[in-house]
């Protein structure tokens, strides 16, 4: 793989503070690239990225901006997932005839492995974890990509060989990677598709559809794709006769019900069923993987007991189907929500609201703004608006009572002016509850 990239001129649009980004660079220079590395973000919000790079002296970097010039006279862009649709540095890229690239689709690609994609508006991230974990426990040459925090895609190319198993969360984003590079993985899971990111497809619910179906699009007839029989319905609205895969159907009846299931809400059985199906083409048995398996950080995560009342973890849910989701798994609640808006309606969030909460306690934001007024309105409802998540916390604790459930399930995207990112979010919370005393 160093040869592939030794000495080529590329572009990575998109440093960022995940830690993906900065894998990447670290293996592209590594390997010999002469590389730029171009962000919107400034020298200063960058700088704990930007340190981990400081022994590659032949970096150049374009900060707080991009130049059109970085997108000229080079043989690759690599792209960051969520540069917009319609960016004038990649239709400059274009105008040139340079290759467009992604981290995910580029390992897909130059691996020779085995890939297994999964997919879907929710659930991808505890699908894709838990088949990494029943097929690791049978073979050693199996690895976790993708839309996964601090895992960088490119320097996978050092370990993994041709036929070993790459299990891949894929976001909307990721897979435009894999449409510009026509290929699908060989299993595809479609977990579900609902309303998400319409902010950034400019409310064209169809073309955020367009770069999900990347997952099963380019698939042969000896590959799968798992879904649900409602995904299929929307799936065949627009690809019906065009699926040469194989297809399988996964329902919440495929897990047994006198399972041990450690994770909470009728969609994780749902989630379960997806990786059953996945584990019966490799034929294998997952029973004692998934009766072991607990919730991944972030998707109804229980953190802590204080005065009786439970305290769970639902940062990663950003759409308010996710937080319907979390709802639908307990009772007596007390629900900490809030943050930035995504363009998604929120009618359906605030009936179950309704339905399944003694009190809401928001934490200010756009999108908090959107909804607030739907949520005061609610008879009965305990209601209460806070600047900060130590001081919703605080007020959660103190409306609720023994044997209620404090559920943190914001429904909207974290960027602005309190979170750097959903991971940031997550620290702080997760801070704000540590230093809570019992």
């Amino acid at each position: 793989m160093i040869n592939y990239f030794k000495n080529k001129k590329i572009t990575l649009m998109g440093l960022g503070l995940l830690g993906r980004g900065v894998g990447d660079a670290q293996f592209l220079a590594e390997c010999g690239a002469d590389l730029i590395i171009t962000d919107l973000k400034t020298k200063d919000e960058l700088r704990e990225s930007i340190n981990k790079l400081k022994k590659y002296q032949k970096i150049k970097y374009t900060l707080g901006k991009h130049k059109l010039e970085d997108f000229r006279n080079q043989d690759m862009i690599l792209k960051s997932a969520g540069v917009p649709l319609d960016s004038i540095y990649i239709k400059e890229a274009r105008k040139n005839n340079i290759s467009i690239k992604m981290s995910a689709s580029l390992l897909a690609e130059l691996s020779g492995a085995t890939i297994i994609g999964v997919s879907g508006t929710r659930g991808k991230s505890t699908v894709a974890h838990l088949v990494y974990e029943i097929l690791k426990n049978i073979q050693n040459n199996v690895y976790l990509a993708g839309n996964i925090r601090g895992i960088a895609n490119l320097p996978l190319l050092n370990k993994v060989r041709k036929n070993d198993i790459i299990v891949m969360e894929l976001d909307s984003w990721q897979l435009q990677g894999f449409g510009k590079a026509k290929i699908s993985p060989h299993i595809a899971v479609f977990t579900n598709f609902l309303d998400d990111h319409l902010n950034y497809y400019n409310q064209n619910r169809q073309a955020y559809f367009c770069d999900k179906a990347n997952i099963f699009k380019y698939q042969k007839e000896d590959d799968y794709l798992i879904t649900s029989k409602q995904t299929l319905k929307i799936i065949n609205k627009r690809y019906l006769g065009k699926i040469k895969s194989k297809v399988i159907l996964a329902s919440k009846e495929d897990t047994p019900k006198n399972w041990k299931i450690n994770l909470l809400g009728g969609h994780n059985i749902q989630n379960i069923a997806f990786a059953i199906k996945v584990a019966q083409i490799f034929k294998i048995k997952p029973k004692k993987t998934i009766e072991s398996f607990q919730s991944i950080p972030g998707r109804l995560e229980y953190l802590k007991t204080i005065k009786g009342i439970k305290i769970y973890n639902d940062n990663n849910a950003t759409s308010p189907e996710a937080t319907i989701a979390a709802l639908k798994a307990f009772k007596n609640i007390v629900l900490i929500m809030g943050g930035s808006d995504k363009g998604l309606g929120m009618s359906n969030l605030v009936k179950e609201i309704e339905k399944k909460c003694k009190a809401v306690v928001l934490f200010k934001g756009s999108g908090t703004e959107k909804i607030k007024d739907k949520i005061f309105k609610i008879k009965d409802l305990i209601v209460y608006e806070e600047e900060a998540l130590e001081s919703c916390l605080k007020k959660a604790i103190k409306i609720a009572s023994k044997g209620d459930v404090i559920l943190y399930s914001p429904a909207f995207a974290s960027f602005g002016k309190f979170f750097k990112n959903e991971f940031d979010r997550d620290y702080k919370f997760r801070q704000v509850v540590s230093n809570i005393k019992s």
